[in-house]
């Protein structure tokens, strides 16, 4: 297993068979309750208010007892805090720049399984031995559909994700594999793989992450309050609002380039904004509330423009937070951040930042 953070040994912790006896203690009815409050605020937006998932990005289904009873509480205590690099998942826990602190991730992991009904499953340790050959085969007739020929993930997870396989023990993608997901498109292949296709995938999925590396992070440093404005002397930008909301990368990168006065808002969670975000851009993630985000915006009518990942529907949320409070000159980014990078606009990379004093 890999070697666990601070906040990895304090979740791994709630299965070792010294706490299984006398903890650790169930959540009481306050932390419940503040962790479903955690759930809307942070994770409903693309899980979905019911756990069920899709509800934007591919974000996979929370409410899947399997999930739990295999990855409870490492693979998903590591999900939430440090992300998903390479994916719209971004990371949540204070260290690198979310909102959670650990003792928060803890009881939303503890809420999410107690939730999903689930009883967690002691998987082996050690590495899945299988044909490679055997199980690249089966992957392209079997899996490909759902999490793409390369593991770039689709309607499925992103299988081939460095950061997802750096953290994933074998047995937990094995135990997927044979057992599937209840209430997702993933399929229990017990009954239609054997067991040496199953070792072969599972494999299989291991050797996508051979050679991969994961750059340590460089943090940013957001702007001063009174620099959120880009170019203050200039002329407000020319948009044309498509459904009176969205404007495209094109207009966005013209009136950049030509200095323009406004104010570019990265919706996302901070710590994608600090991995890599567009130059000027400021952070004002999803899950703040309408007052937190005005705080620093400026109310003389100058335009803000809202970003996401892939592609509008934190942005969205924001904006309809800003117009409710009189921010009428406003707009989201139509492609998204993802869109922005694929099209060859510039962004600003974490190795680019500097890091705080």
């Amino acid at each position: 297993m890999p070697h666990a953070t601070p906040l990895l040994a304090l979740l791994l912790l709630a299965s070792t068979p010294a706490l299984a006896q006398n903890g650790p203690p169930p959540l009481t009815p306050e932390q419940s309750q503040a962790a479903s409050a955690r759930y809307q605020q942070y994770c409903a937006l693309c899980h979905s208010p019911d756990r069920s998932g899709y509800a934007n990005d591919h974000a996979p289904s929370l409410k899947s007892p399997q999930l739990f009873a295999a990855g409870y509480p490492y693979i998903i205590g590591e999900a939430i805090a440090y992300g998903r690099p390479g994916t719209p998942m971004g990371a949540y826990h204070e260290e690198v720049g979310g909102p959670l602190k650990r003792a928060e991730i803890r009881e939303l992991t503890m809420w999410l399984r107690d939730q999903a009904g689930a009883e967690p499953v002691e998987l082996p340790d050690g590495a899945v031995l299988g044909d490679v050959a055997l199980g690249a085969q089966v992957y392209a007739d079997t899996c490909a559909t759902c999490h793409g020929a390369q593991g770039e993930g689709g309607t499925g997870t992103a299988l081939g994700n460095a950061t997802m396989l750096a953290l994933t023990p074998d047995a937990f993608i094995r135990h997927t594999i044979e057992n599937g997901r209840d209430g997702t498109p993933m399929l229990a292949f017990r009954d239609t793989l054997s067991d040496a296709q199953i070792d072969g995938v599972t494999a299989f999925i291991r050797s996508r992450s051979s050679g991969w590396t994961v750059p340590e992070p460089q943090r940013h440093v957001p702007p001063a309050l009174d620099a959120y404005i880009m170019n203050p002397e200039a002329p407000a930008p020319e948009f044309a609002l498509t459904d009176g909301l969205y404007v495209s990368s094109a207009e966005l990168d013209r009136e950049l380039k030509a200095g323009k006065r406004l104010v570019l808002l990265d919706t996302r969670v901070t710590s994608m904004w600090e991995r890599g975000h567009i130059e000027g851009s400021v952070p004002g993630p999803y899950y703040a509330s309408r007052e937190e985000v005005m705080a620093n915006l400026p109310t003389d009518g100058t335009w803000i423009v809202a970003y996401c990942e892939c592609p509008r529907a934190a942005a969205e949320s924001v904006v309809r937070k800003l117009r409710e409070g009189g921010l009428t000159h406003t707009a989201v980014l139509w492609e998204g951040f993802q869109g922005w990078v694929s099209l060859g606009y510039p962004v600003v990379g974490g190795n680019a930042a500097p890091k705080p004093e």
